[in-house]
């Protein structure tokens, strides 16, 4: 044996020696559920084992997760970045990551980590090689190698929205549950969902797959107990994202990004944890989902790398607490709609970029859910207050809540002038955390997909951009002022039309178009519409020429959205659809461009569905026939 080949075998040899001393980690993770436990206070909820693992662990207050759906949420909590930084914000979208952005596990397994995941991934960018040891179904924490500690994420998709939606997988997932009284758990429904005997059951469903959520972790704990492993193991257990319900999953308030996070430190590895997190601990300490990875590279000793935005809670490597979580929502299957969050100790600041749409737009796979379809029938039948109150035609620009006291959120405080203070606070923050994180989020998808060509990766496309800060503050103030209805804006709106970067004219056409059309000075920016609608940038050509339906010639902006959907990229395609589908009557002269283009194409995400589904549902709202589409 060469003397290279020597010094390899005693750097592995001492790897795993170090290794050795570090311990086991197991994730239970599950599915669109919020803290709807025992442990949680809700006393309906029926969670022996999660209520008795709570006793002995510590139990989050305040952990949230960083989008209200699911591939977002995971790509964040794998690689310890925000979706919005790295390109992975669209629900059902593809990113390149660049070389340096890796799951966590890459790290852990340089420490000597035998890394299996049983099975779900879902990160919404191909999984770089060297990230698990195994994935899928067969991936088990017991195939470890002797000597060596383990980091294995069991997951539970029972209780994901289609166990509620679905009567077949309800039934399996819940044949050896008993079910709960619908009039006694329906204490804790929501004031924004009708108090019908259909809502009630599906509040029920909610909770019986929780119970059986709750069976599957004892017989994850039972094994790790009978493998003689419990008292080497740290055990997390967590949840993606909120409950599987509207106003909850795919939303940025409470109820869709609040989860249950509860840690178990055994004995042995108490040091790890700190005095802070004593067993039977409850911690008020706000914890984002990105905080995960950092944490875990923490207990095996190994500091979180720089380009990580998640902050370790423990371990050798602790970071200081947070004072705000960060959240963000986007593309969610076939919709826009670009929501950022703020969140601290008391209050939650929301920012709507697109507030010209509907609180409730119409996404196919919510829409087949018996507790969407009630709140629907309640539209026209003088639905209740907390009902009424997210049915109306347009979002506010902000939303201000003090979820302490109003735990459902119903009350907005944000044009309350005791409250000017915490919405400046909030809004600055927000505004900071733009810049700091590159939110890719304001850079239209189709603009992505063009840019990151020569990017290379999404994240490139803004961090390493000639003069960044400067470009990533132009388009964030652009953004800002598209939200707006003000006239004071249109001389700046009417600038950035002709700015060289495509995604700052976007946000001007997108802001011209939000005005009304009798605010002085907006018909005066018609000719420089009419010149974008031959944009380089499909999304620009879009923005354009919905804006310039309001001012200058409808058939001149529905020619230009007929071309997209004939022959622009899928997400273009997915854009112009929205925006005929938002003009109603206005775009009944596309109706042979929008009949069409309403089949799937090969090559497309899968096959192009979503501007199918946009445009079954325009032509049904435009033809009175049933909405609900494959």
């Amino acid at each position: 044996m060469n003397v290279l080949s020597r010094l390899l075998v005693c750097v592995l040899l001492t790897s795993r020696a170090i290794a050795a001393d570090r311990p086991n980690i197991l994730w239970l993770s599950c599915e669109d559920i919020s803290p709807h436990l025992g442990c949680y206070g809700y006393a309906n909820a029926t969670t022996p084992v999660l209520d008795e693992f709570a006793q002995r662990s510590v139990l989050f207050e305040r952990a949230y997760t960083t989008a209200g759906v699911c591939a977002p949420c995971r790509s964040a909590i794998i690689t310890g970045m925000y979706q919005t930084s790295i390109g992975t914000q669209h629900m059902r979208c593809s990113a390149l990551l660049p070389e340096h952005v890796k799951p966590f596990t890459h790290w852990l397994r340089d420490a000597g980590y035998y890394c299996t995941n049983n099975s779900k991934e879902d990160y919404q960018f191909k999984t770089p090689k060297g990230s698990w040891d195994v994935s899928g179904r067969k991936a088990h924490w017991k195939n470890a190698p002797d000597d060596t500690p383990f980091f294995a994420v069991f997951n539970y998709g029972g209780c994901h929205e289609s166990g509620i939606a679905s009567k077949s997988k309800y039934e399996d997932v819940t044949k050896n549950t008993k079910k709960h009284d619908r009039n006694v758990v329906a204490a804790s429904l929501p004031p924004y969902y009708p108090n019908t005997a259909v809502t009630r059951e599906d509040w029920g469903r909610y909770y019986d797959v929780i119970t059986a959520m709750d069976a599957w972790v004892g017989e994850h704990l039972q094994e790790l107990d009978q493998a003689g492993e419990a008292d080497n193991t740290i055990v997390c257990y967590w949840s993606d994202h909120g409950v599987g319900l509207p106003r909850a999953k795919r939303w940025l308030y409470e109820s869709g990004t609040h989860v249950p996070l509860i840690i178990h430190f055994p004995a042995k590895w108490q040091h790890l944890a700190g005095d802070a997190f004593r067993p039977g601990t409850r911690s008020e300490r706000l914890v984002s989902m990105i905080d995960m990875g950092p944490s875990m590279l923490s207990l095996a000793g190994v500091a979180t790398p720089e380009h990580m935005s998640g902050r370790a809670i423990f371990g050798p490597h602790a970071a200081e607490p947070r004072d705000y979580i960060f959240g963000a929502r986007d593309r969610m299957d076939e919709r826009y709609d670009i929501i950022r969050m703020v969140r601290d100790g008391q209050f939650r600041y929301v920012r709507n970029y697109e507030p010209y749409k509907t609180w409730y737009q119409y996404m196919n796979t919510p829409e087949k859910g018996a507790t969407m379809k009630e709140i629907r029938a309640a539209e026209g039948n003088a639905p209740a207050e907390g009902v009424a109150q997210f049915l109306g035609a347009r979002k506010p620009l902000e939303e201000l809540y003090d979820v302490a006291a109003d735990p459902h959120e119903m009350h907005n405080l944000a044009d309350d002038p005791k409250y000017a203070d915490k919405v400046a606070e909030l809004r600055q923050q927000h505004l900071d955390w733009v810049l700091r994180t590159r939110d890719l989020g304001l850079i239209p998808e189709a603009e992505l997909h063009r840019l990151r060509s020569d990017a290379g990766s999404e994240w490139a496309i803004l961090s390493e951009a000639g003069n960044a800060d400067t470009l990533v503050a132009t388009i964030r103030d652009a953004a800002v002022a598209a939200g707006q209805t003000d006239a004071d804006s249109i001389p700046q709106l009417a600038a950035w039309l002709t700015h060289e970067n495509a995604t700052v004219r976007y946000w001007a056409a997108t802001g011209l178009g939000n005005r009304d059309t009798a605010l002085p000075g907006l018909t005066s920016t018609s000719d420089r519409l009419e010149t974008l609608l031959d944009d380089e940038s499909e999304s620009v050509r879009v923005a354009a020429a919905r804006a310039y339906a309001g001012i200058g010639d409808v058939p001149t902006a529905l020619a230009t959205l007929s071309e997209v959907l004939d022959n622009g990229s899928q997400w273009a395609r997915v854009h112009a659809a929205i925006v005929l589908d938002e003009m109603e009557e206005q775009a009944r002269p596309a109706l042979d461009a929008m009949k069409r283009n309403k089949a799937y194409r090969d090559g497309f995400v899968a096959n192009g569905k979503y501007t199918v589904r946009v445009l079954n549902k325009a032509l049904n709202d435009l033809l009175n026939t049933s909405t609900t589409v494959p």
